[in-house]
């Protein structure tokens, strides 16, 4: 076993609290052809008529490949000691394989340097969506080869980067990308096949635990983690079809990724049905030791019995009484202290809170200015929750916002925005919000700005 962090009340009350932002390449980088890069599957998914609202791609996006020392500058501005961001698997591997990309490997070193400089530590994310285009044509996370394909690209960065940084995540939000990308619809590579679905879960567990070994090898003082989007899984009505629907994506959204990874099984309603693609020793070759657990949260979810799918599960109406964002997510931040505590019960790791935000119908104003109140009203809520549950136990080290800018934000394209600089993108301007503000003062408040040292 290699080190961890220990999950306890007195290694977190002698651990500063750290708080950052988040972003991701494709929703930021733009630069989607420029310096060698490659197509990913969100290139090639993004130019499907009628896959993105507006038919919006990520092109150009924020333009950040150009203009990341001006991001980089409003990070040092708002005061956070620690930056996530995902590495274009493409971008420094076109064809996902063979010969890296000079250029595109550059752009992240310079990335890198000027964080560094700037007193902010980088939280480097090795897949967060953009998978080469050219290994989805070989059959992508269905192919068991990809695992060992993302292991080599974890190598190419930990060789590269691993001097400067320490803090790593190997995968974001593997429920998201599996689930929608492979019976819900919604996401690249817009297939729906369920049998699919239970070979790209198993390869991307493998894939994660290949991906560790390969860091803890070649980076010196390493932090690994892993990011999960957990979220409570409700029946939307108390009928048995639906309590049965709740359950199942609950093992499917929640469990199928952290539960093998760190407690060593699949959950009981999905074993049998992956356990056709396990082969001898993958179990111990998934779950391997990390040092934090990285989690993504932004509401409950309400199911209900669907046939409108492989899975035979949809979303459902959520109580009348609860508010929701614009992207009509509910508002709870009960739930979200509620799972940081029963995650600490769990899990037993040190969690990173590394995406929590919302989408907010911002609009500048005639004074140039955008005073997004209710994203405020929500961060609030969400960090006094976050308190309440550090208050009663859970282990959480670190807050990140989602995002530090409006971007590309998948099937919605640019009708949402979850930033709180506001970007013109006509322009490219940037316009920090009340909301950058109001963070600015509560990181202020709460604690000194510093660059977490690897533990």
């Amino acid at each position: 076993m290699s080190k961890r962090e220990p999950a306890t009340a007195a290694a977190a009350s002698a651990t500063p609290f750290l708080w950052g932002v988040s972003t991701s390449s494709y929703q930021i980088e733009g630069a989607a052809a420029e310096d060698g890069k490659g197509p990913s599957i969100w290139d090639t998914y993004c130019r499907q008529p009628g896959r993105i609202t507006d038919n919006d791609t990520g092109d150009v996006a924020c333009d950040h490949y150009h203009r990341y020392v001006e991001d980089v500058a409003l990070m040092k501005t708002l005061g956070v000691g620690a930056y996530r961001f995902s590495v274009s698997w493409p971008r420094v591997l076109p064809k996902g394989r063979g010969a890296a990309n000079e250029p595109g490997l550059a752009f992240y070193d310079r990335l890198i340097d000027k964080l560094l400089d700037d007193g902010i530590e980088p939280w480097l994310c090795l897949y967060h969506w953009d998978l080469p285009q050219a290994l989805d044509d070989l059959g992508g996370w269905a192919n068991r080869d990809c695992a060992f394909w993302f292991a080599d690209y974890a190598a190419l960065i930990a060789r590269r980067y691993g001097d400067r940084v320490k803090r790593f995540a190997t995968f974001n939000e593997s429920s998201v990308f599996t689930l929608f990308g492979f019976v819900m619809g919604g996401q690249a590579p817009g297939i729906a096949d369920r049998a699919m679905l239970h070979r790209a879960i198993h390869h991307v567990n493998l894939g994660h635990g290949e991906a560790i070994d390969v860091l803890r090898a070649h980076v010196r003082d390493a932090s690994l983690g892993i990011v999960h989007n957990m979220q409570p899984c409700r029946p939307a009505t108390p009928a048995p079809e639906d309590v049965k629907a709740a359950a199942l994506f609950d093992a499917y959204w929640n469990g199928a990724f952290a539960d093998p990874q760190i407690l060593g099984a699949y959950p009981a309603l999905l074993a049998d049905l992956i356990e056709p693609y396990v082969q001898a020793g993958d179990i111990a070759k998934i779950c391997r030791p990390i040092d934090w657990f990285g989690l993504n949260h932004y509401s409950p979810h309400y199911m209900k019995a669907w046939d409108g799918n492989p899975l035979g599960v949809g979303w459902g109406p959520a109580p009348d009484n609860i508010k929701r964002t614009s992207m009509g997510w509910p508002i709870e931040a009960d739930a979200f202290r509620d799972t940081l505590l029963l995650l600490h019960e769990r899990y037993k790791l040190p969690i990173y809170v590394l995406e929590n935000g919302t989408a907010n119908p911002d609009v500048v104003d005639d004074k140039d200015e955008v005073n997004d109140t209710p994203r405020i009203d929500f961060l609030k809520a969400y960090t006094d929750a976050l308190a309440e549950a550090r208050a009663k136990g859970a282990d959480v080290r670190g807050y990140f916002i989602w995002s530090l800018l409006d971007n590309f934000e998948w099937g919605s394209g640019y009708s949402q925005r979850f930033g709180i600089v506001y970007v013109d993108y006509a322009t490219g301007k940037r316009i920090p919000k009340a909301s950058f503000r109001w963070y600015a003062n509560l990181i202020k408040a709460t604690s000194p700005r510093r660059v977490a040292a690897a533990s």
